[in-house]
């Protein structure tokens, strides 16, 4: 079984970004922006409310405080503070989740607050601490982070994440954005990226080395152009290929081809 999310409700007042209805149709599970790098009330909730009807998992994307960068740039935030924002970007999305009739499932970091959490141990544990006192909520993260360490030492459930449209090191670390292949845009790379991890467990990094890694969730990104086709066609291809495409979080049940 693997699940197959994607990062959604990421524009801002009228300005839109991505197609969140047809991935909604497609993904397991929708990473919602909180606020802080993108989104606003009412597309929180409306996402929400759509999420719901069409049975997909509610997660919190948090974020560093950077509207203007799209959350992209890395900020040295006092570790209590950058808890205590985690913990007020959780509230925020689980009061629109309640209006839908549904609920926060999960939390998992968006941009420069995902690749700083990597091996940056004092905003892991801040980010985890934010998590846990909200509640006993799953954390997604790169496999082998400090997020995912500190998850689970505090009793959260750590959810291995790869992504389909995102080239690696040989470390199993991103590419960073700025540097050129580091976003897949040929549907062909990325659907064998995604089938290469469901089969054999494994990545080829940038270089062509071979990275062995066992992941519990696939990460397709909104705003990557051909991102819903993307989506589309990885989903096919794991059902056809025998995989389970299934939401990761607790009780969760198969949804409808």
């Amino acid at each position: 079984m693997i699940d197959l999310n994607s990062d959604l409700g990421e524009g801002f007042g009228i300005w839109r970004l991505g197609d969140d209805d047809a991935l909604l149709d497609v993904v397991t599970s929708a990473n919602v922006a909180c606020g802080f790098h993108a989104g606003d009330p009412s597309t929180m909730r409306r996402v929400c409310e759509r999420a719901a009807a069409r049975g997909v998992a509610v997660g919190a994307q948090v974020s560093y405080r950077d509207l203007a960068g799209f959350g992209r740039r890395f900020i040295d935030v006092d570790p209590r503070e950058l808890a205590d924002e985690v913990l007020y970007q959780i509230g925020a999305l689980e009061a629109c989740a309640r209006a839908a009739g549904t609920s926060v499932t999960y939390v998992k970091p968006h941009g420069a607050l995902y690749n700083a959490t990597v091996h940056h141990d004092g905003q892991a544990a801040a980010v985890v601490a934010g998590v846990r006192a909200f509640g006993d909520l799953p954390v997604l993260g790169l496999p082998g982070s400090r997020l995912l360490h500190h998850a689970a030492r505090a009793g959260l459930r750590p959810v291995r994440e790869a992504f389909a449209d995102r080239a690696y090191t040989p470390e199993g670390t991103l590419v960073p954005r700025r540097e050129p292949g580091a976003v897949l845009g040929d549907a062909d790379a990325v659907l064998a990226q995604v089938l290469r991890l469901a089969e054999r467990g494994e990545l080829v990094a940038a270089d062509g080395s071979v990275i062995e890694v066992d992941v519990d969730s696939v990460c397709v990104h909104g705003d990557t152009p051909g991102a819903v086709e993307h989506a589309r066609v990885i989903r096919a291809a794991l059902a056809s290929a025998g995989v389970d495409v299934a939401r990761f979080v607790p009780g969760a049940t198969r949804l409808a081809e």
